[in-house]
């Protein structure tokens, strides 16, 4: 009995010393629409297209005791501006590197290089374009993933639709990368306490709308 005893104090004893450890919390918002986005079209370092946004609206989603960070692009750091004026540029959270595809559209690439997009879509390893392939994104952001969550306390990080992709597939463990899609100003919460879970808010029913 006293064995047993010793045994659940012990359990009791590491569960809450795990519950005292500061947790790390990380939002992934990104960056708001560009002309490149809405002509399908790989990016440049386009500016965003419509910079007249109510940000004291965007700034209220977000706790105020939280650090700011930004890829280093044109449009990720005027969105970040619409959260606060601290933002802090990140080179880690850079947009996928595409060489000589910056620029292309989706239907002329279909059209003159049809193979190669398709072995892009097929395989994370292929990078017909000269730049960066997904695998080589996904352990870009696999390792900046792990600094966050040596970090304790909130980050919010704007970036882009593939960075944030690159992210999801390392906390849900997944392999269908380009079956996600990602919006403009979209918001993913993700938490660490030992392992990163993504979390998904809900809405409080006394909201006006």
């Amino acid at each position: 009995m006293r064995r047993v005893s010793a045994v659940c104090h012990c359990l009791f004893y590491l569960s809450t010393e795990n519950l005292l450890v500061p947790s790390s919390r990380l939002t992934l918002i990104c960056h708001a629409r560009t002309v490149a986005q809405k002509l399908a079209r790989f990016p440049t370092d386009e500016p965003v297209e419509n910079l007249a946004v109510p940000s004291d609206a965007l700034r209220a989603r977000l706790a105020v005791t939280r650090r700011l960070v930004c890829a280093p692009e044109l449009r990720t750091q005027q969105t970040a501006a619409w959260f606060g004026v601290d933002a802090q540029i990140d080179q880690a959270l850079r947009d996928c590197d595409w060489g000589r595809w910056h620029g292309q559209s989706i239907k002329d690439l279909q059209a003159n290089e049809n193979q190669a997009l398709q072995a892009w879509l097929a395989d994370p390893e292929a990078a017909p374009h000269g730049g960066e392939s997904v695998r080589q994104l996904t352990q870009r952001v696999s390792m900046w993933l792990d600094s966050i969550a040596e970090t304790p306390g909130h980050v919010v990080a704007v970036t882009h639709p593939f960075v944030m992709r690159a992210a999801l597939m390392q906390v849900l463990q997944g392999a269908a990368f380009h079956a996600i899609d990602i919006e403009p100003l979209a918001m993913i919460d993700l938490r660490f306490n030992g392992i990163w879970r993504l979390r998904l808010p809900g809405m409080a029913l006394d909201e006006e709308f």
